[in-house]
Protein backbone atom coordinates (compact mmCIF):
# COMPACT_ATOMS: atom_id res chain seq x y z
CA UNK A 1 0.00 0.00 0.00
CA UNK A 2 2.79 2.37 0.65
CA UNK A 3 4.59 1.98 -2.40
CA UNK A 4 1.52 2.76 -4.34
CA UNK A 5 0.70 5.90 -2.92
CA UNK A 6 4.43 6.81 -2.40
CA UNK A 7 6.66 8.50 -4.55
CA UNK A 8 9.02 6.24 -6.58
CA UNK A 9 11.24 3.74 -3.94
CA UNK A 10 13.77 4.51 -2.04
CA UNK A 11 16.23 2.74 0.36
CA UNK A 12 13.41 2.83 2.56
CA UNK A 13 10.73 1.17 0.97
CA UNK A 14 12.67 -0.87 -1.13
CA UNK A 15 12.48 -3.66 1.20
CA UNK A 16 8.69 -3.76 0.28
CA UNK A 17 8.70 -3.50 -3.24
CA UNK A 18 10.81 -6.73 -3.37
CA UNK A 19 8.38 -8.91 -1.49
CA UNK A 20 6.10 -9.57 -3.98
CA UNK A 21 8.82 -10.48 -6.46
CA UNK A 22 10.34 -13.12 -4.12
CA UNK A 23 6.57 -14.53 -3.41
CA UNK A 24 5.99 -14.31 -6.73
CA UNK A 25 8.93 -16.40 -8.14
CA UNK A 26 7.89 -19.40 -5.67
CA UNK A 27 4.38 -19.01 -7.25
CA UNK A 28 4.57 -20.68 -10.85
CA UNK A 29 1.06 -19.20 -11.48
CA UNK A 30 3.23 -15.86 -12.58
CA UNK A 31 4.04 -15.36 -16.36
CA UNK A 32 8.01 -14.92 -16.41
CA UNK A 33 7.77 -11.81 -18.01
CA UNK A 34 5.91 -10.02 -15.43
CA UNK A 35 7.69 -6.76 -14.47
CA UNK A 36 7.68 -5.50 -10.88
CA UNK A 37 4.56 -3.10 -11.63
CA UNK A 38 2.41 -6.07 -12.78
CA UNK A 39 3.67 -7.74 -9.41
CA UNK A 40 2.76 -5.03 -7.24
CA UNK A 41 -1.02 -4.55 -9.30
CA UNK A 42 -1.30 -8.04 -8.50
CA UNK A 43 -1.23 -8.14 -5.06
CA UNK A 44 -2.95 -4.60 -4.58
CA UNK A 45 -5.73 -6.17 -6.84
CA UNK A 46 -5.69 -8.96 -4.49
CA UNK A 47 -6.56 -7.48 -1.62
CA UNK A 48 -9.81 -6.98 -2.94
CA UNK A 49 -11.06 -10.51 -2.22
CA UNK A 50 -8.51 -11.46 0.59
CA UNK A 51 -9.49 -7.94 2.93
CA UNK A 52 -12.59 -6.70 3.80
CA UNK A 53 -13.27 -3.20 2.94
CA UNK A 54 -12.69 -1.87 7.23
CA UNK A 55 -9.44 -3.21 6.62
CA UNK A 56 -8.60 -0.98 3.89
CA UNK A 57 -10.39 2.04 5.06
CA UNK A 58 -8.02 1.42 8.79
CA UNK A 59 -4.72 0.69 6.60
CA UNK A 60 -5.39 4.02 4.77
CA UNK A 61 -5.94 5.61 8.02
CA UNK A 62 -2.52 4.65 9.59
CA UNK A 63 -0.78 5.81 6.81
CA UNK A 64 -2.33 9.38 7.12
CA UNK A 65 -1.55 9.11 10.95
CA UNK A 66 2.33 8.92 10.16
CA UNK A 67 2.48 10.99 7.92
CA UNK A 68 3.83 14.36 9.51
CA UNK A 69 2.01 17.46 8.45
CA UNK A 70 -1.82 17.99 6.81
CA UNK A 71 0.08 18.47 3.53
CA UNK A 72 1.61 15.28 3.29
CA UNK A 73 -1.77 14.03 4.36
CA UNK A 74 -3.77 15.31 1.26
CA UNK A 75 -1.00 14.45 -0.63
CA UNK A 76 -1.26 10.92 -0.51
CA UNK A 77 -5.38 11.26 -0.64
CA UNK A 78 -4.86 13.72 -3.66
CA UNK A 79 -2.49 10.01 -4.89
CA UNK A 80 -5.21 7.51 -3.71
CA UNK A 81 -8.25 9.64 -5.89
CA UNK A 82 -6.26 9.43 -8.96
CA UNK A 83 -4.81 5.92 -8.45
CA UNK A 84 -8.19 4.80 -8.28
CA UNK A 85 -9.87 6.75 -11.60
CA UNK A 86 -6.33 5.21 -13.24
CA UNK A 87 -7.42 1.38 -12.12
CA UNK A 88 -11.09 2.41 -13.13
CA UNK A 89 -9.75 3.99 -17.19
CA UNK A 90 -7.52 0.62 -17.04
CA UNK A 91 -10.53 -1.71 -15.66
CA UNK A 92 -13.19 0.09 -18.00
CA UNK A 93 -10.73 -0.12 -21.14
CA UNK A 94 -10.00 -3.37 -20.82
CA UNK A 95 -13.28 -4.40 -20.25
CA UNK A 96 -14.27 -3.03 -23.79
CA UNK A 97 -11.13 -4.75 -25.40
CA UNK A 98 -12.60 -8.21 -24.13
CA UNK A 99 -16.08 -7.19 -25.05
CA UNK A 100 -14.58 -6.36 -28.81
CA UNK A 101 -12.82 -9.13 -28.94
CA UNK A 102 -16.24 -11.56 -28.01
CA UNK A 103 -18.23 -9.79 -30.49
CA UNK A 104 -15.64 -10.32 -33.10
CA UNK A 105 -15.69 -14.18 -32.37
CA UNK A 106 -19.26 -14.07 -31.92
CA UNK A 107 -19.77 -12.05 -35.17
CA UNK A 108 -19.86 -14.32 -38.43
CA UNK A 109 -19.20 -11.76 -41.02
CA UNK A 110 -15.61 -10.48 -41.63
CA UNK A 111 -15.32 -6.19 -41.21
CA UNK A 112 -15.43 -5.76 -45.10
CA UNK A 113 -18.60 -7.78 -45.45
CA UNK A 114 -19.90 -6.08 -42.27
CA UNK A 115 -19.24 -2.54 -43.71
CA UNK A 116 -20.83 -3.84 -47.01
CA UNK A 117 -24.06 -4.25 -44.50
CA UNK A 118 -23.83 -1.08 -42.93
CA UNK A 119 -23.50 0.71 -45.76
CA UNK A 120 -27.07 -0.88 -46.71
CA UNK A 121 -28.44 0.35 -43.77
CA UNK A 122 -30.23 4.10 -43.57
CA UNK A 123 -28.60 6.98 -41.54
CA UNK A 124 -29.98 6.47 -38.33
CA UNK A 125 -29.70 3.08 -38.35
CA UNK A 126 -26.17 3.11 -39.12
CA UNK A 127 -25.96 5.45 -36.17
CA UNK A 128 -27.68 3.19 -33.56
CA UNK A 129 -25.32 0.38 -34.94
CA UNK A 130 -22.37 2.35 -34.47
CA UNK A 131 -23.22 2.96 -30.88
CA UNK A 132 -23.46 -0.86 -30.05
CA UNK A 133 -19.78 -1.92 -29.79
CA UNK A 134 -16.38 -0.43 -30.75
CA UNK A 135 -16.32 -3.15 -33.40
CA UNK A 136 -19.18 -2.09 -34.95
CA UNK A 137 -18.64 1.89 -34.31
CA UNK A 138 -15.02 1.19 -36.51
CA UNK A 139 -17.03 -0.58 -39.25
CA UNK A 140 -19.45 2.23 -38.87
CA UNK A 141 -16.92 4.89 -39.57
CA UNK A 142 -15.96 3.74 -43.30
CA UNK A 143 -16.87 5.98 -46.02
CA UNK A 144 -18.65 3.24 -47.72
CA UNK A 145 -21.24 3.52 -44.74
CA UNK A 146 -21.77 7.01 -46.13
CA UNK A 147 -21.83 6.80 -49.74
CA UNK A 148 -25.83 7.39 -49.09
CA UNK A 149 -27.17 9.40 -46.90
CA UNK A 150 -30.42 10.45 -45.75
CA UNK A 151 -31.33 12.61 -43.00
CA UNK A 152 -34.91 13.78 -43.56
CA UNK A 153 -37.36 13.74 -40.65
CA UNK A 154 -41.16 14.52 -39.98
CA UNK A 155 -39.89 17.68 -37.38
CA UNK A 156 -36.40 19.54 -37.07
CA UNK A 157 -33.98 17.03 -35.80
CA UNK A 158 -30.34 17.82 -37.55
CA UNK A 159 -28.25 20.50 -37.41
CA UNK A 160 -25.79 21.57 -40.02
CA UNK A 161 -23.28 19.82 -37.47
CA UNK A 162 -24.55 16.72 -38.07
CA UNK A 163 -24.50 16.76 -41.89
CA UNK A 164 -21.62 17.65 -42.10
CA UNK A 165 -19.58 15.02 -40.14
CA UNK A 166 -21.23 13.20 -41.85
CA UNK A 167 -20.51 14.82 -45.33
CA UNK A 168 -16.60 14.74 -43.67
CA UNK A 169 -17.13 10.71 -43.20
CA UNK A 170 -18.21 10.08 -46.55
CA UNK A 171 -15.49 12.14 -48.33
CA UNK A 172 -15.14 11.01 -52.02
CA UNK A 173 -17.25 8.59 -51.48
CA UNK A 174 -20.89 10.39 -51.37
CA UNK A 175 -23.05 9.80 -53.83
CA UNK A 176 -26.76 10.46 -52.51
CA UNK A 177 -27.61 13.20 -50.02
CA UNK A 178 -30.96 14.02 -48.26
CA UNK A 179 -31.49 16.77 -46.22
CA UNK A 180 -34.72 18.62 -44.84
CA UNK A 181 -38.05 17.96 -43.63
CA UNK A 182 -40.65 15.55 -45.51
CA UNK A 183 -44.06 16.24 -44.48
CA UNK A 184 -45.07 12.72 -44.95
CA UNK A 185 -44.35 9.64 -46.53
CA UNK A 186 -42.80 9.26 -50.29
CA UNK A 187 -45.44 9.35 -52.58
CA UNK A 188 -45.99 7.70 -56.01
CA UNK A 189 -44.59 8.83 -59.35
CA UNK A 190 -47.64 10.07 -60.09
CA UNK A 191 -49.06 11.32 -57.38
CA UNK A 192 -49.40 15.49 -57.04
CA UNK A 193 -49.56 15.41 -53.77
CA UNK A 194 -47.46 18.36 -52.31
CA UNK A 195 -44.31 18.08 -50.54
CA UNK A 196 -44.16 21.61 -49.31
CA UNK A 197 -44.34 22.08 -45.29
CA UNK A 198 -44.52 24.87 -42.87
CA UNK A 199 -43.38 24.22 -39.41
CA UNK A 200 -45.70 26.47 -38.11
CA UNK A 201 -48.56 24.64 -39.88
CA UNK A 202 -47.87 21.01 -38.73
CA UNK A 203 -49.53 18.41 -36.58
CA UNK A 204 -46.72 17.13 -35.72
CA UNK A 205 -44.32 18.86 -33.83
CA UNK A 206 -46.27 19.76 -30.08
CA UNK A 207 -43.36 19.69 -28.63
CA UNK A 208 -41.16 21.95 -30.88
CA UNK A 209 -40.57 25.35 -29.68
CA UNK A 210 -39.53 28.36 -32.27
CA UNK A 211 -36.69 29.59 -29.25
CA UNK A 212 -34.78 26.14 -30.71
CA UNK A 213 -34.58 27.89 -33.64
CA UNK A 214 -31.60 29.88 -31.92
CA UNK A 215 -28.10 29.44 -30.07
CA UNK A 216 -28.69 29.69 -26.72
CA UNK A 217 -25.53 29.35 -24.10
CA UNK A 218 -24.27 26.95 -26.20
CA UNK A 219 -27.03 24.88 -27.40
CA UNK A 220 -26.89 23.54 -31.08
CA UNK A 221 -30.17 24.46 -32.72
CA UNK A 222 -32.14 21.65 -35.01
CA UNK A 223 -32.78 24.22 -38.00
CA UNK A 224 -30.83 23.57 -41.42
CA UNK A 225 -29.85 26.50 -42.71
CA UNK A 226 -28.27 28.34 -45.83
CA UNK A 227 -24.63 26.94 -44.84
CA UNK A 228 -25.94 23.21 -44.49
CA UNK A 229 -24.29 22.47 -47.82
CA UNK A 230 -21.23 24.22 -47.97
CA UNK A 231 -19.07 20.54 -47.12
CA UNK A 232 -19.67 19.64 -50.36
CA UNK A 233 -17.21 22.53 -51.51
CA UNK A 234 -14.45 22.01 -49.12
CA UNK A 235 -11.05 20.28 -50.01
CA UNK A 236 -11.37 21.75 -53.15
CA UNK A 237 -14.83 20.34 -54.21
CA UNK A 238 -13.72 16.87 -53.95
CA UNK A 239 -16.52 16.19 -51.41
CA UNK A 240 -19.29 16.55 -54.05
CA UNK A 241 -17.70 15.65 -57.48
CA UNK A 242 -19.06 11.75 -57.55
CA UNK A 243 -21.92 12.80 -56.21
CA UNK A 244 -24.74 11.85 -57.95
CA UNK A 245 -28.47 12.42 -55.98
CA UNK A 246 -29.34 15.47 -53.85
CA UNK A 247 -32.51 16.10 -53.04
CA UNK A 248 -33.18 19.39 -50.57
CA UNK A 249 -36.75 19.77 -48.80
CA UNK A 250 -38.08 22.63 -47.33
CA UNK A 251 -34.67 24.23 -46.01
CA UNK A 252 -35.33 27.26 -44.00
CA UNK A 253 -33.94 30.38 -45.51
CA UNK A 254 -31.73 28.49 -48.34
CA UNK A 255 -30.92 31.01 -50.90
CA UNK A 256 -29.83 30.92 -54.19
CA UNK A 257 -25.85 32.06 -53.62
CA UNK A 258 -26.09 28.75 -51.37
CA UNK A 259 -27.61 26.67 -53.59
CA UNK A 260 -25.39 27.42 -56.35
CA UNK A 261 -22.07 26.93 -54.83
CA UNK A 262 -22.84 23.45 -53.74
CA UNK A 263 -24.05 22.67 -57.47
CA UNK A 264 -21.10 24.38 -58.75
CA UNK A 265 -19.34 21.41 -56.56
CA UNK A 266 -21.32 18.38 -58.31
CA UNK A 267 -20.80 18.14 -61.93
CA UNK A 268 -21.95 14.86 -61.56
CA UNK A 269 -25.17 15.48 -60.20
CA UNK A 270 -27.78 12.80 -62.40
CA UNK A 271 -30.94 13.53 -59.98
CA UNK A 272 -32.03 16.83 -58.32
CA UNK A 273 -34.99 17.58 -55.90
CA UNK A 274 -35.74 20.49 -54.79
CA UNK A 275 -39.12 21.33 -52.62
CA UNK A 276 -39.91 24.14 -50.71
CA UNK A 277 -36.97 26.33 -50.61
CA UNK A 278 -36.87 29.95 -51.30
CA UNK A 279 -34.71 29.84 -54.19
CA UNK A 280 -35.20 31.55 -57.54
CA UNK A 281 -36.35 29.23 -60.71
CA UNK A 282 -34.74 30.98 -62.92
CA UNK A 283 -31.13 31.39 -61.16
CA UNK A 284 -31.64 27.91 -60.23
CA UNK A 285 -32.02 26.23 -63.74
CA UNK A 286 -29.12 28.80 -64.99
CA UNK A 287 -26.65 27.06 -62.39
CA UNK A 288 -28.20 23.72 -62.94
CA UNK A 289 -27.54 24.33 -66.92
CA UNK A 290 -23.79 25.44 -66.41
CA UNK A 291 -22.97 22.98 -63.52
CA UNK A 292 -25.23 19.81 -63.68
CA UNK A 293 -24.94 19.05 -67.92
CA UNK A 294 -25.80 15.32 -66.66
CA UNK A 295 -28.91 15.96 -64.75
CA UNK A 296 -31.21 12.98 -65.71
CA UNK A 297 -33.78 14.09 -63.45
CA UNK A 298 -35.26 17.32 -62.43
CA UNK A 299 -37.99 17.94 -59.38
CA UNK A 300 -38.75 21.46 -58.03
CA UNK A 301 -41.26 22.18 -56.37
CA UNK A 302 -42.42 26.08 -55.13
CA UNK A 303 -42.50 27.33 -51.82
CA UNK A 304 -45.15 29.77 -53.10
CA UNK A 305 -47.43 28.32 -55.62
CA UNK A 306 -47.96 30.58 -58.64
CA UNK A 307 -45.54 33.76 -57.87
CA UNK A 308 -42.56 32.81 -59.25
CA UNK A 309 -42.42 34.33 -62.82
CA UNK A 310 -38.68 34.38 -62.97
CA UNK A 311 -38.06 31.68 -65.83
CA UNK A 312 -37.10 33.51 -69.30
CA UNK A 313 -36.72 31.95 -72.44
CA UNK A 314 -33.46 31.93 -72.89
CA UNK A 315 -32.88 30.38 -69.57
CA UNK A 316 -34.83 27.20 -71.27
CA UNK A 317 -32.98 27.16 -74.15
CA UNK A 318 -29.83 27.54 -72.33
CA UNK A 319 -31.16 24.14 -70.22
CA UNK A 320 -32.36 22.08 -73.07
CA UNK A 321 -29.20 22.85 -75.14
CA UNK A 322 -26.47 22.30 -72.05
CA UNK A 323 -28.31 19.13 -70.46
CA UNK A 324 -29.66 16.68 -73.28
CA UNK A 325 -30.09 13.83 -71.24
CA UNK A 326 -32.96 14.95 -68.75
CA UNK A 327 -35.75 12.79 -69.26
CA UNK A 328 -38.05 13.43 -66.06
CA UNK A 329 -38.84 17.40 -65.44
CA UNK A 330 -41.04 18.53 -63.14
CA UNK A 331 -41.53 22.28 -62.31
CA UNK A 332 -44.79 22.65 -59.88
CA UNK A 333 -46.55 25.17 -58.74
CA UNK A 334 -44.90 27.80 -60.93
CA UNK A 335 -46.01 30.64 -62.92
CA UNK A 336 -45.15 29.20 -66.27
CA UNK A 337 -46.53 30.49 -69.68
CA UNK A 338 -47.23 28.20 -72.44
CA UNK A 339 -44.53 28.87 -75.15
CA UNK A 340 -41.68 28.45 -72.35
CA UNK A 341 -43.03 24.45 -71.52
CA UNK A 342 -43.08 24.25 -75.16
CA UNK A 343 -39.50 24.75 -75.20
CA UNK A 344 -38.66 22.13 -72.89
CA UNK A 345 -41.21 19.66 -73.51
CA UNK A 346 -40.45 19.83 -77.58
CA UNK A 347 -36.45 20.53 -76.57
CA UNK A 348 -35.70 17.81 -74.30
CA UNK A 349 -35.58 14.61 -77.06
CA UNK A 350 -35.26 12.28 -74.10
CA UNK A 351 -38.23 13.47 -71.83
CA UNK A 352 -40.35 10.81 -70.48
CA UNK A 353 -42.07 12.70 -67.47
CA UNK A 354 -43.33 15.93 -67.67
CA UNK A 355 -45.04 17.40 -64.27
CA UNK A 356 -46.38 20.99 -64.44
CA UNK A 357 -49.14 20.67 -61.74
CA UNK A 358 -50.69 23.55 -60.35
CA UNK A 359 -48.91 25.60 -62.77
CA UNK A 360 -50.41 28.90 -62.87
CA UNK A 361 -50.42 30.73 -66.63
CA UNK A 362 -50.62 27.38 -68.55
CA UNK A 363 -53.22 27.35 -71.15
CA UNK A 364 -52.35 23.43 -72.97
CA UNK A 365 -51.37 25.47 -76.25
CA UNK A 366 -47.89 23.95 -75.47
CA UNK A 367 -49.91 20.37 -76.36
CA UNK A 368 -50.18 21.34 -80.11
CA UNK A 369 -48.28 19.34 -82.25
CA UNK A 370 -46.23 17.53 -79.47
CA UNK A 371 -46.56 14.12 -81.41
CA UNK A 372 -45.56 15.19 -84.30
CA UNK A 373 -41.84 14.78 -84.50
CA UNK A 374 -39.02 16.12 -82.16
CA UNK A 375 -39.23 16.59 -77.94
CA UNK A 376 -42.69 15.22 -76.74
CA UNK A 377 -43.25 12.06 -79.13
CA UNK A 378 -41.73 9.84 -75.83
CA UNK A 379 -43.45 11.11 -73.43
CA UNK A 380 -45.31 8.26 -70.87
CA UNK A 381 -46.12 10.67 -68.26
CA UNK A 382 -48.04 13.98 -68.48
CA UNK A 383 -48.78 15.77 -65.27
CA UNK A 384 -51.38 18.90 -65.82
CA UNK A 385 -53.03 18.65 -62.17
CA UNK A 386 -54.57 21.83 -61.31
CA UNK A 387 -53.59 24.06 -63.65
CA UNK A 388 -55.96 26.83 -62.95
CA UNK A 389 -55.76 28.16 -66.66
CA UNK A 390 -55.62 24.85 -68.21
CA UNK A 391 -58.50 25.69 -71.14
CA UNK A 392 -61.27 22.83 -72.13
CA UNK A 393 -60.60 23.14 -75.96
CA UNK A 394 -56.61 22.76 -75.36
CA UNK A 395 -57.52 19.33 -73.53
CA UNK A 396 -59.97 17.85 -75.73
CA UNK A 397 -57.35 18.55 -78.99
CA UNK A 398 -55.00 16.76 -76.92
CA UNK A 399 -56.51 13.70 -76.19
CA UNK A 400 -58.51 13.52 -79.75
CA UNK A 401 -54.68 13.44 -80.91
CA UNK A 402 -54.03 10.32 -78.52
CA UNK A 403 -57.57 8.19 -80.32
CA UNK A 404 -55.59 9.50 -84.08
CA UNK A 405 -52.67 7.72 -82.85
CA UNK A 406 -50.10 10.19 -81.43
CA UNK A 407 -48.27 10.09 -78.49
CA UNK A 408 -48.11 5.98 -78.59
CA UNK A 409 -45.85 6.07 -75.81
CA UNK A 410 -48.26 7.82 -73.44
CA UNK A 411 -49.07 5.81 -70.22
CA UNK A 412 -50.43 8.32 -67.71
CA UNK A 413 -52.25 11.47 -68.20
CA UNK A 414 -53.55 13.20 -64.98
CA UNK A 415 -55.81 16.22 -66.47
CA UNK A 416 -57.47 16.69 -62.85
CA UNK A 417 -58.50 20.19 -61.56
CA UNK A 418 -60.40 20.88 -58.51
CA UNK A 419 -61.49 24.01 -59.88
CA UNK A 420 -62.75 22.65 -63.48
CA UNK A 421 -61.07 23.60 -66.90
CA UNK A 422 -61.51 26.41 -68.31
CA UNK A 423 -63.65 27.53 -71.05
CA UNK A 424 -62.21 28.96 -74.53
CA UNK A 425 -63.33 32.41 -74.01
CA UNK A 426 -62.85 33.43 -70.44
CA UNK A 427 -61.01 31.01 -67.88
CA UNK A 428 -62.90 32.34 -65.16
CA UNK A 429 -65.67 30.28 -66.77
CA UNK A 430 -65.36 26.98 -65.62
CA UNK A 431 -66.60 23.26 -67.08
CA UNK A 432 -67.47 20.94 -64.32
CA UNK A 433 -68.88 17.61 -67.01
CA UNK A 434 -67.59 18.46 -70.37
CA UNK A 435 -68.88 17.17 -73.22
CA UNK A 436 -66.09 17.31 -75.89
CA UNK A 437 -63.20 16.17 -73.54
CA UNK A 438 -63.43 12.43 -75.24
CA UNK A 439 -62.45 10.68 -72.40
CA UNK A 440 -64.54 6.93 -73.08
CA UNK A 441 -63.00 6.99 -76.52
CA UNK A 442 -59.12 7.63 -75.25
CA UNK A 443 -59.91 4.77 -72.79
CA UNK A 444 -61.72 2.35 -75.47
CA UNK A 445 -58.84 3.10 -77.91
CA UNK A 446 -55.80 3.09 -75.82
CA UNK A 447 -56.73 0.82 -72.27
CA UNK A 448 -53.27 1.12 -71.12
CA UNK A 449 -53.34 4.33 -70.06
CA UNK A 450 -53.74 5.39 -66.66
CA UNK A 451 -56.15 8.52 -67.16
CA UNK A 452 -56.65 11.00 -64.38
CA UNK A 453 -59.78 13.35 -65.03
CA UNK A 454 -61.80 14.18 -61.81
CA UNK A 455 -63.22 17.86 -61.23
CA UNK A 456 -65.74 18.86 -58.70
CA UNK A 457 -69.28 19.03 -59.20
CA UNK A 458 -70.65 22.29 -60.55
CA UNK A 459 -70.48 25.61 -58.22
CA UNK A 460 -67.34 24.93 -55.95
CA UNK A 461 -65.07 27.62 -58.12
CA UNK A 462 -63.16 29.56 -55.62
CA UNK A 463 -61.80 33.25 -56.67
CA UNK A 464 -58.42 33.09 -57.84
CA UNK A 465 -56.75 35.64 -55.38
CA UNK A 466 -58.43 33.85 -52.24
CA UNK A 467 -57.03 30.50 -53.32
CA UNK A 468 -53.44 32.55 -54.27
CA UNK A 469 -53.54 33.64 -50.71
CA UNK A 470 -54.57 30.80 -49.04
CA UNK A 471 -52.10 28.27 -47.21
CA UNK A 472 -49.24 26.83 -49.67
CA UNK A 473 -50.39 22.96 -47.71
CA UNK A 474 -53.58 23.22 -48.39
CA UNK A 475 -54.39 19.26 -48.61
CA UNK A 476 -55.01 18.58 -52.55
CA UNK A 477 -57.88 15.30 -53.36
CA UNK A 478 -56.39 12.92 -54.76
CA UNK A 479 -58.18 10.98 -57.73
CA UNK A 480 -60.63 7.89 -56.68
CA UNK A 481 -62.12 7.22 -59.54
CA UNK A 482 -61.77 8.06 -63.28
CA UNK A 483 -64.48 10.58 -64.95
CA UNK A 484 -66.48 9.33 -68.35
CA UNK A 485 -69.25 11.93 -68.30
CA UNK A 486 -69.23 11.96 -72.14
CA UNK A 487 -71.01 10.63 -74.79
CA UNK A 488 -70.45 8.73 -77.85
CA UNK A 489 -69.19 10.49 -80.61
CA UNK A 490 -68.58 13.62 -78.24
CA UNK A 491 -65.05 14.29 -80.26
CA UNK A 492 -64.28 18.34 -80.66
CA UNK A 493 -62.91 18.09 -84.31
CA UNK A 494 -61.59 15.25 -86.39
CA UNK A 495 -59.18 12.98 -86.68
CA UNK A 496 -56.97 14.50 -89.32
CA UNK A 497 -57.56 18.40 -87.57
CA UNK A 498 -55.97 16.04 -84.54
CA UNK A 499 -52.61 15.22 -85.89
CA UNK A 500 -51.69 18.69 -85.70
CA UNK A 501 -49.96 18.81 -88.85
CA UNK A 502 -49.60 22.40 -88.95
CA UNK A 503 -47.95 24.02 -85.50
CA UNK A 504 -50.91 26.32 -84.47
CA UNK A 505 -48.67 28.11 -82.36
CA UNK A 506 -47.79 27.80 -78.93
CA UNK A 507 -49.85 29.93 -76.80
CA UNK A 508 -49.49 33.04 -74.69
CA UNK A 509 -46.87 34.78 -77.23
CA UNK A 510 -46.94 38.29 -76.22
CA UNK A 511 -45.66 37.38 -72.85
CA UNK A 512 -42.11 36.40 -75.00
CA UNK A 513 -39.41 37.65 -73.89
CA UNK A 514 -35.60 38.34 -75.87
CA UNK A 515 -33.40 38.94 -72.84
CA UNK A 516 -32.72 38.23 -68.82
CA UNK A 517 -33.95 40.03 -66.26
CA UNK A 518 -32.08 40.87 -63.10
CA UNK A 519 -34.05 39.39 -60.26
CA UNK A 520 -33.43 40.68 -56.25
CA UNK A 521 -34.24 38.41 -53.73
CA UNK A 522 -36.31 39.60 -50.41
CA UNK A 523 -34.31 41.11 -48.23
CA UNK A 524 -35.91 39.75 -45.48
CA UNK A 525 -33.59 36.79 -46.22
CA UNK A 526 -31.99 36.66 -42.99
CA UNK A 527 -30.71 33.25 -41.12
CA UNK A 528 -32.36 32.15 -37.89
CA UNK A 529 -29.12 31.59 -35.62
CA UNK A 530 -27.06 33.95 -34.35
CA UNK A 531 -23.73 33.92 -34.27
Amino acid sequence: MDTLLHPPPTSSSSSVAKRPCSSSSQNPRFPSHFSQMDHLLHSFLSLADSSPPISLDLSFDRLLDSSPSDADQSLLIDRAHKLGSFLLRAANRSARKRASFHNSIAWALPPDLTIKVFSMLDSQSLCYAAATCSMFNKCAMDPLCYANIDLTTVVPKVNNAVVSTMIQRAGKSLQSLKLGIVPGPTTSPGSCQPLVYTIRNSVDVSSFSWNDKRTRQGKESSILTRSCLYPLSGDNGATGTLLRRLHLYNIERMDNASLCVALTACPSLLDLEIVGLHVELRQTLMSVSSNCRLIERLFFESSKTGRDDSLKSPTCVDLVNNCPNLSSLSLRGFKLHDYKVRILVKGFRKLKYADFSTSYSITGTFLRNLGSGGGGNLLEVLILRDCMHLKEVEVARFLTAVVAGDFKFLTHLDISNREGLASEGDWYQRSYNSSIIPLKQVLEVRPNICLLAEFPSEGCFIDIDHMIDSDINSEVSLPSQLSSHTSDGSLLMSSSESSYNSDQGSGNEEYQDSGYVIYEESSDEVDFLVV
